[in-house]
């Protein structure tokens, strides 16, 4: 059994392949493995050069990244088991090797990182493996086909075509989280969809700004062409060039009509007609700003935004000096609680923001946060068909003095 694998030694092109930068990746049996949900007994910690992205294999989709990475993706890989150690290693040839190592009982403790646990809890967690695997494969996989709106045994050519499903409508074991995600994402828009559709005209148009590979973007028109029967116009925009290309062609193969992808800025974009629904994932910072900023404007009559890397508050308190028995003082001692409450801050504001202007704001949770600690969605769908009084010239976060505000007014209530 796999105690812990470390990858390093990225290749150059590692972000076409894996969707980001990364610098190593490490991987460990997780030390609540027996009470794991689906099978997902492993930690993963994703580093690039400013951020770590987190995620849960089980024990076969760990095999299958192994297969897939080791050696290809990262030139470095060790992997440790009970008896084990395995390094390989590929060349300037590409030319892949292992060698294994033999590890003593008295190796085993010596270095903090491995794996410190007994032989009997181990068993138990093979054990336990064992039991809920077969549970699963009497009970679970039912359950999971009626709970998805997207139900795996029905292949979905979009999936098919991304990498997602095989051809027969199995969920490939490394690609679940996604699958899972891309469900999550249509539940969030199925119930708002009857009530948005209502004060539309006779076409929906839905624009998501940073479409990246566009996982979603084609999850939406699926969804609302082929299973709600809604005649909409998907319109993705992202900065990368040879993505939309990819995303363009991808729609040609797949005779979609009303998808169109191109190359374009958030800060910049204009287009005559205005969305009704518009989306951003991961926006970067302000870029979010601008999205919330633009659908406004637009009288946009819903927004489904999942926040990323909010750094301009916490930017902004640097610069900020704070009273040592100030409330907040214990906040900003620390950096990584001084990130974190400048993330909560950032969200709380935009939500307030969305609110005065005519919306109502949920903040909800998008994905475990096992899976990425960026994990919260702000929904906001428009009250009435009123226009809503214009925003500042800037994004909400742009223009405002937001560390002064929120002491001068947080202080007083404390």
């Amino acid at each position: 059994m796999i105690l812990s694998a470390t990858f390093s030694k990225p290749v150059k092109n590692i972000s076409e392949l894996l969707g980001e930068e990364y610098t190593r990746i490490k991987i460990k049996l997780s030390s609540s493995s027996v009470s794991a949900k689906n099978n997902d007994v492993y930690f993963a910690e994703f580093f690039t050069e400013k951020q770590v992205f987190h995620k849960r294999f089980s024990e076969t989709s760990l095999n299958d990244f192994l297969n897939e990475n080791a050696g290809k993706t990262f030139k470095a890989c060790v992997v440790r088991t009970e008896s084990e150690e395995i390094q390989i290693l590929s060349n300037k040839k590409g030319k892949i090797s292992r060698i294994v190592k033999k590890i003593r009982a008295s190796e085993k403790g010596e270095n903090p990182e491995n794996f410190k646990d007994d032989s009997n809890t181990v068993s138990a967690v093979r054990t336990d493996l064992k039991k809920r695997f077969l549970q699963y494969e009497n009970n679970s996989s039912d359950t999971k086909k009626k709970n998805y709106i997207l139900a795996e045994g029905k292949p979905v050519p979009f999936l098919v075509h991304l990498g997602i499903m095989t051809a027969e409508g199995k969920v490939i074991s490394s690609k679940y989280d996604k699958f899972r995600q891309i469900n999550r994402f249509l539940e969030f828009i199925d119930d708002i969809i009857d009530d948005v559709s209502e004060k539309c005209g006779s076409k929906l148009r839905i624009l998501d700004f940073g479409s990246g590979k566009s996982y979603l973007t084609f999850a939406v028109q699926y969804f609302l062409t082929e299973i709600k029967k809604i005649d909409a116009e998907i319109f993705g925009l992202d900065l990368k060039k040879d993505v939309i290309e990819y995303c363009n062609s991808l729609t040609q193969k797949l005779n979609i009509k009303n998808l169109t992808f191109a190359v374009g800025d958030i800060a910049s974009f204009g287009e005559e007609k205005s969305p009704d629904i518009i989306i951003t994932l991961h926006a970067c910072d302000t870029a979010t700003d601008f999205a919330l900023d633009y659908a406004i404007r637009r009288n946009a009559k819903a927004i489904l935004s999942v926040p990323c890397c909010q750094h301009e508050i916490n930017s902004q308190l640097k610069k900020t000096s704070v009273p040592e028995d100030s409330p907040f003082a214990p906040l900003l001692k620390y950096g990584l609680i001084k990130e974190r409450f400048s993330a909560l801050v950032t969200d709380a504001l935009r939500a307030e923001f969305l609110e005065a202007h005519g919306y109502k704001t949920q903040i909800l949770e998008f994905i475990e946060e096992s899976n990425t600690p960026k994990n919260l969605l702000i929904r906001a769908v428009k009250k009435s068909d009123e226009k809503s009084c214009s925003p500042s010239s800037n994004p909400l976060l742009a223009e405002l003095n937001v560390s002064q505000t929120l002491f001068n007014g947080l202080s007083s209530q404390l």
